[in-house]
């Protein structure tokens, strides 16, 4: 409900605070049905100020949930933030499976989608080369590559381009580490947006091509081949050759109509504002639900950014199996804080703060409304792929470039990462940046593919849920580039906990 000229936005009848949606000045009058008080400080967009006398120790709604309690006594029109306002979460929590489930919106047709059909029957959306080396050692030598080649494909070689994903790791690791880096690479060689994939090995690490590839498992090798640089007397000549092989059997895909239901989106939000969980990420779960009806497949990842909202999660698990699962993930994230001797609480970011958000609670209700109202049919752990369609929940950390390694990892083919201070971060895979308000939207039109704010003035959630789901398959059909892809903003980062030799 708006009041003063679409200025504030009470979301549920049961909150307590209401949310600024244009900056406010100190003293200005607001009205909202039965309540009238003027504003005790000037509230700048995105932020909370309250609705009702809130005591000290009472409890602060927002979304109809407690957000947190009061740590002083709150009167109406002032600003509710991290001065006032602290978290009601600690610890390990025990969790009762108590199902619910949501009336889910319905497709009026079965949709289709250009992509390309790879020989084991998964689809792309992208006709790419990609390049992945096993150890930071070699970033270099694949780049080089990388940058040779491009310079040499002809513009209607049928390649949508060529990629090298650098990183840190692959050596001197241990135990989960060095199996979760491997799975982690191994989910992307096998990425069917990727035609053709050189792996680049240096030769004496850790992670060398025999080692690597008994996580990878059975492989094409028209589709994947294995340069060792230790091994051969002019590596890049030799990488080079391997490229030419690789780009002659991409050549051979077309783009070809494909059901919707053979679409996978991963889902994540990063450098949030306090309208995030308002606009972009509902949008996003929306979509989410649509793609669901639809056949396919999206996925949420993000655990500490469920803290505090994971019941309704839980609750959604379409089975006591599935519920176990989603128990062990969260609980098992929050164990593994405690193991590093740090509190489990310990978010929002910096910049969340500035953006609105008070507590991890606040974050996360706003987080996991990316993942829509349907049910959870699957929790993946780490490198493991998507296989079941529906929302699936993925084992991995809030961290922005982590999450849509894993997310690409998974199989996600394309990527919805909504924010409301603004992240230039791309993905491997297509990644398609939802701004949360306006404001963003027309700062940073070089970053933000489609604009979330217009939630704030008016549009219907419905109506802009089926345009973002459309302009989605024009990205997915090669219709549309995004932002990342346009930019070349394409990164990997690779989770690490223990210790390293």
């Amino acid at each position: 409900m708006m009041a003063q000229e679409k200025k504030i936005l009470h979301i549920h009848p049961h909150d307590n605070v209401v949310v600024v949606i244009k900056d406010l000045n100190v003293g200005e009058q607001v009205i909202l049905k039965q309540h009238e008080f003027r504003t005790r400080a000037a509230i700048v967009q995105g932020h909370k100020i309250a609705l009702l006398p809130i005591h000290k120790g009472d409890m602060v709604i927002k979304y109809g949930f407690p957000i947190g309690k009061a740590i002083s006594d709150i009167e109406p029109g002032e600003w509710v933030h991290t001065h006032n306002l602290f978290t009601n979460l600690e610890g390990i929590v025990d969790y009762t499976y108590t199902p619910v489930t949501y009336s889910l919106p319905t497709m009026e047709a079965e949709l289709t989608f250009d992509g390309f059909i790879r020989a084991n029957g998964e689809v792309g959306i992208r006709n790419e080369l990609w390049i992945i080396p096993t150890v930071g050692c070699i970033n270099k030598t694949a780049e080089r590559l990388a940058h040779k080649f491009r310079a040499e494909l002809p513009e209607n070689s049928g390649v949508d381009g060529v990629h090298v994903f650098p990183h840190s790791y692959g050596c001197s690791q241990l135990g989960d580490d060095e199996r979760r880096t491997q799975q982690t690479l191994a989910g992307l060689v096998r990425h069917p947006n990727a035609a053709g994939v050189l792996v680049v090995s240096l030769g004496c690490e850790h992670n060398h091509v025999k080692a690597f590839q008994r996580v990878l498992g059975e492989f094409d090798p028209q589709r994947v081949r294995f340069l060792i640089a230790q091994e051969c007397d002019d590596e890049i000549e030799a990488g080079m050759g391997e490229l030419r092989q690789l780009a002659a059997y991409a050549a051979q895909f077309r783009r070809q109509p494909v059901p919707v239901s053979k679409l996978k989106v991963g889902m994540k939000c990063g450098a949030s504002d306090g309208f995030s969980g308002i606009s972009a990420n509902p949008l996003v779960g929306a979509f989410s639900d649509l793609l669901v009806a639809s056949g396919g497949t999206s996925v949420l990842t993000e655990v500490p950014e469920m803290f505090g909202a994971e019941t309704l999660l839980l609750n959604r698990c379409r089975n006591r199996e599935v519920f176990e699962k989603c128990v062990k993930m969260i609980n098992g994230f929050k164990t593994y804080y405690l193991s590093h001797q740090q509190p489990i609480y310990e978010n929002p970011a910096p910049g969340n703060k500035t953006g609105g958000i008070s507590t991890l609670e606040e974050k996360s209700l706003g987080c996991i409304q990316k993942g829509g109202f349907s049910p959870v049919v699957d929790v993946l752990d780490y490198g493991e792929h998507l296989q079941i369609p529906g929302l699936n929940l993925l084992t991995g950390p809030g961290d922005d470039a982590v999450s849509i390694t894993l997310l690409t990892a998974a199989g996600a083919q394309l990527i919805l990462f909504t924010t409301g201070r603004g992240n230039p971060l791309g993905a491997p895979a297509p990644t398609v940046k939802i701004s949360s308000n306006t404001r963003l939207a027309a700062q940073k039109p070089h970053w933000i593919d489609f604009n979330a704010g217009e939630l704030l003035e008016g549009v219907d959630l419905n109506r802009l849920a089926r345009k973002l789901f459309h302009d989605v398959l024009a990205v997915a059909s090669g219709k549309a580039l995004t932002w990342n892809e346009r930019n070349n903003y394409r990164e990997i980062a690779l989770f690490k906990d223990g210790v390293m030799l």
